[in-house]
């Protein structure tokens, strides 16, 4: 986990993408935030450049290729597999169906995104410091 990558949020929905970025920069982290609004646009990026993402933050319901779709892919591609990027959903609704299946895909974690300005700035800064603290496999010195 590269702890100075990006920060990568998947999500179709321009005021959710708004609304994500006023939190993260009241939160001003040093990571770049990078946005994609499909999952297709976002394995894209993950498989072609060499750029090591800290967290994805990703979207159930999307066109092209939605949430459990792109997770599927990224944990079956062993090259992102080793990156032990920690891989987040962060839905409007957690169906049960959905949940199953997300944690069923080794996601690390499923979140309902709250819609109060303050509780999602809390609820970043909460997950976003647990994985500062964390250490993967192939950061340990």
């Amino acid at each position: 986990m590269n702890k100075r990558g990006p920060i990568v949020i998947i999500e179709d929905d321009i005021d959710d993408q708004e609304f994500l970025g006023q939190a993260f920069d009241k939160l001003q982290y040093p990571n770049e935030i990078i946005f994609f609004a499909d999952g297709e646009q976002a394995l894209q990026y993950l498989t072609e450049t060499s750029i090591e993402p800290f967290i994805i933050f990703s979207d159930i319901n999307m066109p092209k290729l939605n949430g459990i779709e792109l997770r599927s892919k990224v944990h079956e591609n062993e090259d992102l597999r080793m990156k032990s990027i920690p891989f987040l959903f962060f839905s409007t609704a957690a169906e049960q169906q959905h949940v199953v299946e997300a944690y069923s895909k080794s996601v690390q974690g499923f979140f309902i995104k709250p819609f109060d300005f303050n509780q999602m700035v809390v609820m970043i800064k909460n997950i976003v410091e647990y994985w500062q603290s964390c250490v993967s496999p192939n950061y340990v010195k």
